[in-house]
């Protein structure tokens, strides 16, 4: 029983540290100096301004401003205006083919208990098969399919007084997970990492969930 479990046990473990990746793109003008500069963060879609969703992830952009050292004001009479919208599409099915299905008595990588999908190329040739290889258990491609989804938020910072684009930034996620509640925080923090970033220019963003260690790499 225990050792039937430590498989699951460790895919698990996987599945938990499997880092969160977003695509990056960022587009600015100079943006001002933190120090003295107010801003306040609306609903770029008015159909969300006022709701309480909005006004939750809005919080984490928020928070990533001051964090730059920008000060929190009102939407009448801030120096900037972050116009910030997020949504998820409804899915689309991804097939994936792993190896090969054996029968889980003749296995012979977990000597005669293995697992449905697994396949060693050293099942006909090594030691390893101990000579338990026949045709007749030989069940073809693992087929399987799933669900992904495209999430993604847009900021934009514009000056209050005159209207002019400051900035422009887009983050986009593909996973297995629809729940906005836990992708727009990640693509907050993916869009303020590095934060304003080099114009024009895309960055693969990949956040460990465990200590939140970023890793940046360029992608265009």
């Amino acid at each position: 029983m225990k050792l039937a479990s430590a498989p699951l046990l460790l895919a698990g473990l996987a599945a938990c540290a499997t880092p969160f990746n977003a695509d990056v793109s960022r587009f600015q003008t100079q943006l001002p100096a933190p120090s003295g500069q107010t801003f306040a963060v609306v609903a770029d879609d008015p159909a969300l301004a006022g709701g309480l969703e909005f006004s939750q992830y809005a919080d984490f952009v928020e928070a990533e401003m001051a964090e730059l050292g920008y000060t929190m004001g009102s939407p009448e009479t801030a120096d900037l205006l972050v116009r910030f919208d997020y949504g998820v599409d409804n899915g689309r099915e991804k097939v994936v083919t792993t190896g090969f299905s054996r029968d889980p008595f003749f296995d012979p990588w977990y000597g005669g208990y293995g697992r449905r999908g697994f396949y060693s190329p050293y099942y006909r040739h090594s030691a390893w098969g101990y000579g338990w290889y026949d045709p007749f258990f030989d069940n073809g491609p693992d087929v399987r399919s799933y669900t992904i989804y495209t999430s993604g938020i847009d900021m934009k910072i514009d000056r209050r007084v005159d209207g002019q684009r400051l900035f422009e930034g887009k983050a986009e996620a593909v996973s297995r997970s629809n729940r906005l509640q836990h992708l727009v925080p990640n693509l907050v923090d993916a869009m303020f990492t590095d934060f304003p970033g080099h114009s024009g220019e895309t960055m693969r963003i990949s956040i460990a969930p465990e200590d939140r260690e970023k890793k940046v790499r360029r992608i265009d």
